[in-house]
């Protein structure tokens, strides 16, 4: 079989996705017997037809369907290999940074300093994900931030790349620390508890957590802004839980201490980007980072 014509299976695509020869000879302003007959040399090189015919409507057959399918990936990675090609080395000299809000605010630091070393202005935007996606989506954002990879099915053309990952533990102030050490977790029983808001996945794990080893605190208070639950925890308010790897942070910044572990709960951090392979100068800088630190593989 001679080499795939990349020029006949665009023709193909287009019209696998719109239906109609005409509709494609109007947007890519080419005669219709000029698309016809790519699509007639793609279907005699491969010896078979791709398209049946409805009405007025051209329809994918079943090997037609799988073509449509690998043309849609092929075409996709030109069009970043096309925006990595064109990019003017002056659109590196910014990276903005979606992140979610339910993130903690002492993880997102470490995470991005690695970045602050390099000759570039660092740019960073707060929110829910699903508008951070809808930026990324238009260029206004490099890469969003987030606890949840990109949900099947959504709408907008992104890639989770998990970068690091992180056991959970209780954490309180010196005071209630010393009270619940002791017998953990069943110290946690009726005690103060500082809970994650319903927007953060790591919530239910918790409360699943909870009720595995039979635990009810009393959650006296929830929180979407982690900063905002350290600062109450600093007080003496509660305990609550935050990544161990911020352990030091949490220790020097708000000389809170570790009450115990939870491996069975563990939060996972994803960068979201419009690439398959992360190509900014300012991602790959981080990877190297965390790579070095030992928090993510280097297959990651």
């Amino acid at each position: 079989m001679t080499p795939v014509n990349y020029n006949q299976l665009y023709y193909f695509y287009l019209v696998a996705e719109h239906g109609s020869i005409a509709r494609v000879s109007e947007l890519l302003h080419i005669t219709p017997q000029t698309i016809s007959g790519q699509i007639s040399a793609f279907e005699h090189g491969i010896g078979t037809a791709l398209f049946s015919r409805q009405g007025k409507r051209l329809i994918p057959t079943e090997l037609g369907i799988v073509v449509q399918r690998y043309a849609a990936d092929i075409f996709q990675l030109g069009d970043e290999l096309k925006a990595v090609l064109t990019r003017q080395h002056s659109s590196w000299q910014s990276f903005s940074v979606g992140i979610t809000d339910v993130l903690p605010k002492a993880f997102v630091y470490e995470m991005l300093k690695p970045i602050l070393q390099l000759p570039i202005k660092l740019i960073c935007r707060e929110g829910e994900q699903a508008g951070l996606l809808s930026e990324l989506a238009i260029n206004k954002l490099d890469m969003v931030l987030s606890d949840q990879p990109i949900q099947p099915g959504s709408h907008v053309k992104a890639y989770s790349h998990l970068v690091t990952e992180s056991p959970m533990a209780v954490y309180a102030s010196e005071s209630l620390a010393e009270q619940l050490s002791a017998d953990f977790p069943r110290s946690l029983h009726d005690q103060p508890f500082l809970l994650q808001g319903k927007k953060s996945i790591i919530r239910q794990q918790l409360i699943g957590w909870f009720n595995e080893v039979e635990v009810q605190p009393d959650v006296v208070a929830e929180f979407d802004d982690s900063a905002l639950m350290q600062a109450f925890a600093q007080q003496g308010l509660g305990a609550f839980a935050a990544p161990l790897l911020l352990e030091s942070q949490l220790l020097t910044n708000y000389r809170l201490l570790k009450v115990g572990v939870i491996h069975r709960v563990t939060e996972r951090f994803y960068a979201i980007s419009p690439e398959r392979k992360l190509t900014h100068p300012a991602v790959l800088q981080l990877v190297k980072a965390l790579q070095q630190d030992g928090r993510i593989s280097s297959d990651s």
